[in-house]
């Protein structure tokens, strides 16, 4: 299967899934333990999911406010003008941004929720700046500067996103 296929997912599938997500550096034996399988279907599974592209990659989860200060800013941002071009623009040009983590296309009032991270607030300020002198198309912007975070997910909750198989 080329990369980026798609493949039917069953339950055992959806169990991997769920299971590697929250515990990515889970070995093989255990996996298969969780999920019901031998190791060599097991990691047969795993290997066609990550070429089918449902796994994206393995992250480690850093506790950010261990490691050094900073402020997490969510920025309702409004474009200008609402061609395709004006779109496709702006959201190449946050693609090289490392201080956004999240970037979201809504709808309602604004255009976009881009979620950012600084060192300070001076920080966040010198980063929107230097978004609007490359002239995006950025019509007006509104900042909200978070106070703590106060839940974190652990990942998606397939078994109330996908439909029973």
């Amino acid at each position: 299967m080329k990369r980026g296929g798609t493949i039917r997912l069953d339950r055992i599938d959806l169990k991997i899934l769920a299971t590697l997500q929250t515990t990515g550096r889970i070995s093989n034996l255990e996996l298969a333990e969780t999920v019901g399988l031998s190791a060599t279907p097991c990691m047969q599974r795993v290997r066609r999911l990550e070429a089918a592209g449902y796994i994206r990659g393995y992250d480690a989860q850093l506790d950010i406010d261990r490691i050094c200060r900073n402020i997490v800013v969510f920025t309702e941002i409004t474009l200008r003008n609402h061609r395709r071009e004006d779109f496709l623009k702006f959201e190449r040009a946050i693609q090289e941004v490392p201080q956004i983590l999240n970037g979201f296309l809504v709808t309602g009032g604004y255009d976009y929720l881009v979620q950012f991270i600084a060192r300070d607030i001076h920080d966040y300020q010198t980063v929107v700046e230097d978004l609007l002198d490359r002239d995006l198309g950025v019509e007006k912007y509104f900042s909200y500067v978070t106070i703590k975070q106060v839940k974190r997910a652990q990942g998606y909750p397939l078994a109330d996103l996908v439909s029973p198989l």
